[in-house]
């Protein structure tokens, strides 16, 4: 219903679709990607650890991020560098792309 609202008060004052998709995007973290990023990812991407990209850090991620999702998902899943597969965790797939995706949230 949130979201909803957000459209129509969006709609009225004239902003585009574009920035209304935005809006709907930072609203729906996935807790489970924010746990495991808390209790798996954290310790290398929050403070560049073996040159994990730093969470927040534009630059470091812009060129991950074009490279897209599925290739993204491939170095989680099969690791890179000092980076174990799946982050040395035993996430499944889709907590691990939920993870990914909170990364990439707060870095773009």
């Amino acid at each position: 219903m949130l979201k909803l609202a957000h459209v129509a008060v969006a709609l009225t004052l004239g902003v585009g679709l574009a920035s209304v998709a935005t809006v709907a995007a930072a609203e729906t973290v996935n807790p489970a990607g924010e746990k495991l990023y808390k209790t798996a990812c954290i310790a290398c991407h929050s403070t560049g650890v073996a040159n994990a990209p730093k969470v927040g850090n534009k630059e470091a991620w812009a060129p991950l991020i074009a490279s897209g999702m599925d290739s993204m998902m491939a170095i989680a899943i099969k690791g890179k560098g000092a980076m174990p597969p799946r982050g040395a965790s035993s996430a499944d797939d889709a907590t691990l792309r939920a993870a990914v995706e909170y990364m990439v949230q707060a870095s773009r």
